[in-house]
């Protein structure tokens, strides 16, 4: 198989004849073999119905349909593990995404050698209060935290060998971070294409504004698990030690000057009346704690079973 075309969907009944009919069009045009995947993720309305119908004058179809709601990354995730194609492209059901890219990040994949082609909706249709200026601040965001120059991380089309789709795990909000996670995995050639945008022709938006909040969130879990999920103990006992040292010389410093105006026989208060011999016993009371939950965090890992993981690029 040349191509999968994944399509997670959430109550997109109206949308789903006219893109099916779209995508059939495009792909009249490439000469290539491709399939339809699409993720029913427990749609309440009669998107199923209507998965069934179109699947009967399209036998490239192949749908999947959840029994609850369970997100966009549990869609995409059963699509990746069900993708056969040598190039894997995602994009979303709203007809928001235009089918007309296909051919070119296909293009961009199989001869440019890319990994990951992500898209770039540059000029966009939506409110610009409320989701053109929020996504800007969070893409900048994102690019300073992770280092992938992309202008639009989260853009529902997008390009993949087959390789990156078999070797990531997208879970929870993940589906956001997936440049990110192709990142951390050693898939490096991770390009951008600016793609239409076209304004929202049936239904609203499923995503609100606490997207951003989550989003965010995200960003600091998967920093944290790619970097120090194996090696806990070099993130909280560093932190642990460095707050247990701190609080050790405050006390001790304190200890030095009572002893140092005893010596010159000055009267002093005790040492435990000064608020600062509290602030350092907290601080070497957390040192410790931080410590042992990097030790802890040592002894989950190394019984994991996924301590060991690796990716082989290729063999000789």
């Amino acid at each position: 198989m040349d191509l999968s075309i994944i399509i997670p969907l959430f109550d997109e009944s109206e949308s789903l004849p006219e893109l099916v009919a779209w995508i059939d069009r495009v792909m009249k045009k490439l000469p290539c073999s491709y399939e339809i995947i699409m993720i029913d993720d427990g749609s309440r309305d009669s998107s199923w119905s209507v998965i069934e119908t179109v699947a009967q004058n399209t036998p490239h179809i192949h749908a999947i349909r959840f029994r609850r709601n369970y997100g966009k990354s549990a869609a995409l995730y059963c699509g990746f593990n069900r993708a056969t194609g040598d190039v894997v492209i995602t994009m979303d059901a709203d007809l928001q995404d235009s089918p007309d890219e296909i051919p070119e990040l296909y293009r961009m994949i199989r001869d440019e050698a890319y990994d990951l082609v992500s898209g770039w909706k540059k000029i966009r249709f939506d409110s610009k209060l409320t989701k053109n200026f929020p996504s800007k601040v969070y893409n900048a965001t994102a690019r300073c935290m992770t280092g992938i120059r992309l202008h639009d991380m989260n853009c529902g089309i997008k390009a993949y060998r087959k390789e990156v789709v078999k070797n990531i795990e997208v879970y929870g909000e993940m589906h956001r971070y997936i440049p990110v996670l192709a990142y951390k995995a050693g898939f490096t050639r991770i390009g951008e294409k600016v793609v239409e945008h076209r304004a929202r022709k049936f239904g609203v938006s499923k995503f609100g504004w606490t997207r951003f909040i989550n989003g965010f969130l995200d960003l600091l879990s998967i920093l944290f698990v790619s970097r120090f999920g194996k090696k806990p103990m070099h993130l909280f006992g560093l932190l642990g030690t460095l707050m247990f040292i701190i609080g050790f010389l405050s006390s001790a410093g304190l200890g030095i000057q009572k002893l140092y105006a005893l010596h010159l026989g000055l009267k002093t208060d005790l040492v435990i009346n000064s608020p600062y011999f509290y602030l350092s016993l907290v601080s070497m009371i957390l040192g410790t704690q931080l410590f042992l939950a990097g030790f802890l965090g040592e002894l989950i890992s190394r019984n994991s079973a996924e301590r060991n993981t690796y990716q082989i690029k290729e063999e000789l």
